[in-house]
């Protein structure tokens, strides 16, 4: 049994370096540490032998699941793990060819720089398979997608220099470019454009399911089969969002939206008189309180957790539901800073539907800033500072965010600007391509670049996602991104001031200090 692990893939990781024991920070396992890496070399050789496009439907569930279920907090599940590996070794030997599994050692031993690039790339590529694997769930895909991922794997197992593994993680940022958008037609097509649309914290009396994650489709699902059933739904973290689609905000029983971010469901969920679906990540070690209540789906795994198949039946979920009760009596929840609601569904439709409105209002001087403030949250302290800073924004600026680090500040009231909120949420984390739309709209609009807008961009980072993301930015151009809370271990110094000298990334100081720099 392996009792020792290395994985420096989240922000969280252990003293900023690693987490190097019995188990990581975020608790999975070294034995599940272990069965992570396997896979991933299991997919690295898998990509060795297959021929290039067309890939076989198999080959490219294959990729697109593994490369996901290693993402952090998606998948604690040993045995899961194990018959993902089988699979991959199937998939091999239908190729007729002798090969070991790649050895994951060969890239955390390697030379400082060649492990941080690859890291990058390998991190970056987990995260657009996740993104590609949401739009798969609703028949879209790309080739380029997959072909990219099969080179990227490729060499992942090729001896390259830092002058050549670089482009690829940019290549990487484009592909997820690419992704994204693929996703953002895939639920506007399905589910129609985000409106804006006013969310309550308040969780009614009787029986209820939170549905948690980011797949849409799901929560379509399961709003289908509890119809005239009495339970209400309520979505958790990066759910949020989906109240704003026509699609799904037509149903009378999407209720609300339940508790914090993502790292507070363990204290939140303590007790719960309600069903919980986790739709893909980020899911966190059950507590024996509410053990029994959670249930998984697509790629998401836990042991002992009851998993819902392919073929959507929520029964077993409704059923716990309806057996829990709920509350009896009204639960006025409130946001991190004490709000009872918040406002989401700003959606490059929504946004850019204003734009004549928002041009005027920077022209004649009513709007002086944007402010992109986005990304994940965490455990980490430091993370209030993303709530400082949008406090401290002058109130003649649009603050634009999405993913769930606006959980720290999305419930504030901070009022209007030239007939606006101030506050605009975009969306999940890969509605990053919403932003980047109004973005470029905006730069058209003034005939300069996005890095010569009165545009700021403060991000922080959890996890692959925002990785992917990060280097999507990076292969448009921008520059002068403030990140946070910390840099990430995996970057050795070299990479670093690569980055710092070419993209002039900032690590993130005091609120104060960056909001004087960037105005």
């Amino acid at each position: 049994m392996t009792t020792q692990m290395f994985c420096f893939q989240c922000e969280q990781t252990a003293g900023g370096k690693g987490c190097i024991g019995a188990a990581g920070v975020c608790g999975k396992t070294a034995a599940t540490a272990a069965l992570q890496d396997e896979l991933t070399g299991a997919l690295i050789t898998l990509a060795t032998v297959l021929p290039d496009q067309p890939l076989s439907r198999e080959s490219k569930d294959a990729i697109l699941t593994g490369l996901f279920a290693t993402l952090t907090n998606v998948n604690f599940n040993n045995e899961n793990l194990q018959q993902q590996i089988q699979q991959a070794h199937q998939l091999i030997q239908q190729q007729n060819v002798a090969a070991v599994d790649y050895d994951m050692q060969q890239i955390w031993q390697a030379d400082d720089n060649i492990r941080s690039l690859k890291s990058l790339l390998l991190f970056g590529m987990r995260g657009v398979a996740a993104y590609a694997y949401h739009a798969n769930v609703l028949g879209y895909e790309d080739e380029t997608i997959y072909a990219f991922l099969l080179k990227g794997l490729r060499a992942l197992a090729q001896e390259l220099t830092m002058e050549q593994l670089l482009p690829l993680a940019l290549e990487c940022g484009q592909v997820n470019l690419t992704c994204m958008a693929l996703l953002d037609q895939a639920n506007t097509a399905t589910f129609g454009n985000p409106e804006p649309t006013t969310v309550s914290f308040t969780v009614e009396p009787g029986p209820f399911i939170i549905v948690t994650g980011h797949d849409l489709y799901d929560l379509q699902q399961l709003l289908e089969q509890t119809k005239g059933k009495g339970v209400a739904v309520y979505t958790h973290g990066e759910m949020l969002p989906a109240h704003a689609y026509p699609a799904l905000k037509a149903y009378p029983h999407l209720k609300g939206h339940f508790g914090t971010a993502w790292q507070n469901q363990q204290t939140e969920f303590a007790n719960l008189p309600g069903a919980v679906l986790y739709t893909t990540n980020c899911l966190m070690p059950t507590q024996g309180s509410y053990a029994d209540r959670i249930f998984t789906t697509e790629a998401v795994s836990y042991p002992g957790v009851t998993h819902i198949g392919a073929d959507k039946d929520f029964t077993p979920v409704i059923e716990k539901a309806l057996a829990l009760g709920g509350y009896n009596e009204p639960q006025f929840r409130t946001g991190m800073n004490g709000g009872s609601q918040t406002v989401t569904g700003f959606g490059h439709h929504a946004v850019l539907s204003a734009a004549d409105t928002i041009v005027d209002a920077v022209k004649q001087g009513a709007i002086g800033h944007f402010f992109l403030v986005a990304g994940c949250d965490g455990k980490n302290p430091k993370r209030s500072y993303y709530r400082d800073f949008v406090q401290l924004t002058p109130s003649d600026s649009i603050i634009l965010t999405l993913a769930c680090g606006k959980f720290r500040f999305h419930d504030l009231d901070l009022g209007t600007v030239a007939g606006l909120p101030r506050l605009l949420d975009m969306g999940q984390c890969n509605d990053a391509y919403s932003a980047i739309q109004v973005a470029v709209a905006l730069a058209d609009a003034f005939g300069c670049g996005v890095n010569d807008l009165p545009l700021s961009m403060v991000l922080s980072w959890y996890e692959q996602k925002a990785v992917c993301i990060l280097l999507s930015l990076l292969h448009l151009g921008i520059k002068d991104i403030y990140l946070g809370p910390s840099l990430p271990a995996f970057l050795s110094d070299d990479v670093l001031q690569l980055l710092v000298k070419e993209y002039n990334i900032h690590p993130i100081s005091t609120p104060e200090q960056d909001l004087a720099q960037m105005l």
